[in-house]
């Protein structure tokens, strides 16, 4: 049960690694219809790999989308376009010319996020007012280091990382303190 209601479940596939193929068809029919938890994988102060859909902005501009400079106030007709597209040999737009056209809604995986704490209670971590645009949590959650990508209500994968830093805690870290203030300005 989630802060977030939803008809129709959330639906991935994952691969399972290690051995044979039989020995990995056998693993993964004993995992068929369970729950697989974050601990079984991760614990505090481990490293994972997170990996989602980012927030889809539409279709937008050369101007926000690469950042690319206006052109200038005596411009004739349109300000916020890029001044050419490219020579005129080769004969086609190369594929880096900054263009305008969808940002956002990309699968991003951010690499080696530090896992800082594994929790059952969502009391613990829940601001008064509950996050905005999600609710309060009710279920087990995950404290992690850096910035996750997508929308707050969006499914996030984490698996172990495919590149793992030198740093390896041994171990957890020690939080101090969560804020449970209102991030609502109440």
């Amino acid at each position: 049960v989630t802060g977030v209601p939803k008809k129709v479940p959330e639906l991935m596939e994952t691969r399972v690694g290690g051995g044979t193929i039989e020995q990995r068809l056998e693993y993964a029919k004993s995992l068929l219809g369970k729950e697989i938890n974050i601990d079984q994988f991760a614990k505090d102060g481990s490293i994972v790999d997170v990996s989602a859909i980012t927030k889809g902005k539409g279709f937008q501009g050369a101007v926000k989308r690469w950042g690319v400079k206006l052109l200038t106030h005596k411009n004739s007709k349109h300000r916020r376009m890029i001044g050419n597209l490219g020579p005129k040999r080769p004969g086609y737009v190369r594929p880096t010319v900054p263009q305008s056209g969808q940002m956002g809604y990309h699968q991003r995986t951010e690499f080696n996020k530090r896992v800082l704490k594994i929790g059952e209670e969502g009391e613990e971590v829940t601001p008064k007012g509950g996050f905005l645009n999600y609710g309060n949590v009710r279920n087990g959650y995950i404290l992690i280091h850096g910035s996750v990508p997508g929308p707050t209500k969006r499914l996030i994968r984490l698996r172990d990382p495919v590149r793992p830093s030198g740093t390896v805690l041994k171990e957890a870290p020690n939080l101090v303190y969560v804020s449970t203030q209102s991030k609502q300005g109440a």
